[in-house]
């Protein structure tokens, strides 16, 4: 989901009730009514926190609750905001601030990613923490919802200073985060070394190793196997439970991929290998587009020696909107935010979508594809592969017991099948999207353990 630095290869972000049908799929209370958006069309588009607000509204009604519960699933648990500050290689002294966002933790530790980026805000943080509680509920995965962030450009600085950054704001943090507590992972602008100098820290001020308080770590230090490819992995695997409802296979069609960082560029090459036509890519600096298909490897191989898509020979020049609007049978918006707004998505031609990023689509954007008949795979769902193998990691981590690949490969599509299936089966009994589905079994399941637990004092 973010850019690599040019030479770096791209890298990805118990028992299963799901899987084994002991969750029943939940009731809504009543059908609701045909408006899916209340609000005046595009009121809802101004951020990611305006779209999570609204998606969570939707599956309130749909599922029939109060007011009051819908405030206490609305409002995060804990909002943390400090001050990271940072000596420059120059000696110069800059300060940053740092976000750690937990949203909802009844149903276990926080989960989420630490992001960095210039322009992460609390809004943005909190959006994400929420959409982390929807994404490990959906997936039954005994995790809350949590999300981090600081406000620096890593592509700006060196690796020393990234290291003194992430040092700083982990143990700014240190009191809210714990294996137990609040368990990070990677995002944007943030990779398994990240994690690893997270883990150190937290690990050195509690005077003995803790791995399982991050999870995206390499091997040598706790690291799962899989987990660089997971997120993808469960895009693809989204992807075709979701063409296979209509008959289709992943070789028959061609596809479009907005992104090529952490999840992009495997969801990418994923698909090449099942015989899916890829036709489309962008970066952070440009797009390519060949419409008798890339040869995706090739492009690999030109994205890590040159930093970017753009320029691979034999392809001609695409940017994003064009990437969006492109005729393909297969959509995956796997980059940043809000890309597929009312606009948008009114000229998509794509006949599926599946969400790779977080939020790529707005209120707006959402009800215009639903009206269209394009099949949506929402994010809470297509890109949970990440914190399913995360939940593997943080096990294996807890037991100091690790898993072949094969074991988690095997897991790993099993629990994205059951719970597409899940989501799927609520959507056609209701008549409801994938979307409205897959929130309304997320939260009735945080709901539930809200009020199994009830309220103390």
């Amino acid at each position: 989901m973010d850019h690599p630095p040019a030479g770096t290869p791209p890298t990805d972000d118990a028992t299963d009730r799901t899987a084994t049908g002991t969750d029943p799929v939940p009731t809504p209370a009543a059908r609701p009514t045909t408006d899916r958006d209340p609000a005046p069309p595009g009121a809802l588009d101004a951020s990611p926190l305006a779209t999570a607000q609204h998606q969570l509204a939707r599956a309130v009604e749909i599922l029939g609750y109060d007011e009051g519960l819908h405030a206490m699933l609305a409002t995060p648990r804990r909002e943390m905001r400090v001050a990271v500050p940072l000596r420059r290689d120059d000696g110069r002294t800059e300060v940053f601030t740092g976000y750690r966002v937990q949203h909802n933790i009844s149903r276990g530790p926080g989960k989420g990613g630490l992001r960095y980026a210039a322009s992460v805000d609390l809004d943005e943080v909190r959006a994400l923490a929420m959409w982390m509680t929807w994404k490990c509920a959906v997936v039954d995965v005994p995790y809350g919802g949590a999300k981090g962030g600081v406000t620096i450009d890593p592509h700006a600085h060196s690796r020393p200073e990234l290291e003194r950054v992430t040092r700083r704001y982990t143990s700014e943090i240190m009191p809210i985060i714990g294996p137990e507590r609040d368990i990070m992972a990677p995002d944007i602008g943030t990779d398994e070394q990240t994690m690893a100098w997270v883990m150190d820290t937290y690990s050195v001020n509690r005077g003995f190793t803790i791995p399982a308080v991050t999870t995206g770590k390499p091997l040598t230090v706790g690291g799962s196997l899989g987990r660089a490819t997971a997120t993808s992995q469960g895009v693809v695997h989204t992807a075709r439970a979701a063409l296979a409802r209509d008959g289709v296979g992943l070789a028959e069609v061609t596809a479009a991929v907005q992104g090529f960082g952490k999840v992009g560029s495997h969801a990418a090459r994923l698909l090449h290998e099942a015989g899916t036509r890829v036709v489309a890519v962008t970066d952070a600096v440009g797009g390519v587009h060949r419409s008798e298909g890339l040869d995706v490897p090739a492009l690999l191989a030109h994205a890590t020696r040159t930093g970017t898509v753009a320029g691979f020979p034999e392809a001609d020049p695409i940017d994003n909107h064009g990437l969006l609007t492109l005729d393909v049978d297969l959509l995956v918006p796997a980059a940043v935010e809000g890309v597929l707004d009312g606009e948008t998505a009114a000229q998509v031609k794509a006949r599926w979508v599946v969400e790779g990023a977080n939020g790529p689509t707005t209120t707006e954007g959402d009800r215009v594809l639903a009206d269209r008949g394009v099949v949506v795979v929402p994010d809470i769902l297509a890109n949970a592969g990440g914190v399913v193998v995360s939940y593997f990691e943080w096990v294996q981590a807890n037991q100091a017991y690790w898993w072949t690949a094969e074991e988690i490969a095997d897991r790993l599509e099993h629990q994205m099948t059951a719970s597409h299936d899940a989501v799927a089966a609520l959507a056609r009994a209701e008549g409801i999207t994938l979307r409205d589905a897959a929130l309304t079994i997320g939260v009735r399941r945080v709901a539930e353990a809200h009020q199994i637990r009830g309220l103390y004092p």
